[in-house]
């Protein structure tokens, strides 16, 4: 499997926002990736701080 097609800063970012290593962020598949942003998109709207 081929890593991100992401630039480094993004998968920082990604990095940080997922509690995820940077490595892991890299390998994963993308399908999965979007699910995970999804799911803390709609835990940010239901539960704004």
């Amino acid at each position: 499997m081929r890593p991100l097609q992401i630039s480094p800063e993004t998968a920082q970012k990604l990095s940080k926002s997922l509690n995820m290593p940077l490595e892991q962020i890299m390998h994963m598949p993308q399908h999965i990736l979007l699910a995970r942003l999804a799911e803390i998109q709609k835990n940010e709207e239901t539960n704004p701080e």
